[in-house]
């Protein structure tokens, strides 16, 4: 049975989210679709620009993504606090950069004089827009409903293109965090179409770097790591990009190891900066979604969101115990 979103997100335990969109039959809508010979590789750019460009609009911030050939990764950072300090002419000049608002809406943002009681029509919209832009559920609408109008406008068809749902993990502490970002960030590597992260196209992670190495400036939508600051905000991730990358260096060494048994046998080592047991961390990045449920966290975080979503029960608890306390 689908769970409502409103036990899936709280945002007194914490900002971060993974989601997962999936096309409809998991079919290859993005990428290259075999059965028929057609290449939709292209998309995969799509998808990319509409997240940074949905990413400066919100006031949610990208701090992992992957855009596959069928779905799409993505970790996400709500900050309803940079939302609710935002003005009225903020938060529509946000909204109408991607719908067009109402009659009053317009006027009020062109400066033309308003009555008391179209004024106080454009608070109560205003009001209505902020607490959508911080909403995970229609930063995920506003990106999926655009790739799926636009492909289906570029095969002159109709017809769902997503699944109807998208999925979401909170992720309660630093270390699902940055688990939950590695594991989205070498997906390419895992589904075998790249080699390592410099050709992990359509990535965060290929786009950090080449952006560091060709432009030396950060992403705009992007989170920013631990050497840099964002201008929209002082948020970033505790975690330098050389840190990061190692991290992924040692996952990528990992998931290569191809005799389990072998690794499984091996001297029990701890993955930098985490201090996850390798085999543990191997399971993590292979298959996170599955490790976790609804939630990924120590078992202390996951009962408290537990609590705070009126959860009976909750899944997978037991695997945070072992992972992460």
């Amino acid at each position: 049975m689908a769970q409502s979103r409103k036990s899936l997100i709280s945002l007194k335990d914490t900002p971060y989210y993974h989601c997962i969109s999936r096309c409809v039959r998991r079919s290859y809508l993005c990428g290259y679709d075999r059965n028929n010979r057609i290449s939709y590789e292209h998309r995969k750019s799509w998808v990319e620009q509409r997240l940074l460009f949905l990413s400066r609009v919100f006031a949610i911030d990208i701090c992992a993504y992957a855009v596959m050939s069928n779905h799409v990764h993505i970790v996400l950072c709500v900050n309803k606090e940079a939302a609710l300090s935002w003005s009225i002419q903020t938060v529509l000049h946000q909204w109408h950069k991607m719908h067009k608002g109402t009659v009053l809406t317009q006027k009020f943002m062109k400066g033309e004089i308003l009555s008391e009681s179209e004024y106080e029509t454009v608070k109560s919209t205003a009001d209505v827009y902020r607490k959508r832009l911080y909403d995970i559920s229609w930063f995920m609408r506003n990106l999926n409903e655009y790739i799926a109008r636009k492909a289906n406008e570029e095969d002159d068809c109709t017809g769902r293109f997503w699944e109807g749902r998208f999925r979401s993990q909170a992720l309660l502490t630093e270390k699902a965090l940055l688990s939950c970002m590695a594991y989205v960030d070498l997906n390419p590597i895992r589904a075998k179409v790249a080699t390592g992260l410099h050709d992990s196209y359509h990535t965060s992670i290929n786009k950090r770097l080449n952006t560091n190495i060709s432009q030396n400036k950060t992403i705009k939508g992007l989170m920013p790591l631990k050497s840099h600051q964002r201008c929209r905000n002082t948020r970033g991730l505790d975690l330098t990009l050389n840190d990061y990358c190692d991290l992924l260096n040692q996952s990528i060494e990992l998931l290569r190891e191809t005799d389990s048994t072998a690794a499984q046998t091996s001297p029990i080592q701890h993955v930098k900066p985490l201090g996850v047991c390798q085999h543990h961390w191997h399971h993590i990045i292979s298959d996170f979604e599955n490790v976790f449920s609804v939630a990924a966290g120590d078992g202390s975080s996951m009962r408290k969101f537990q609590a705070n979503t009126k959860r009976k029960r909750m899944a997978k608890i037991s695997s945070a115990a072992i992972c992460f306390d």
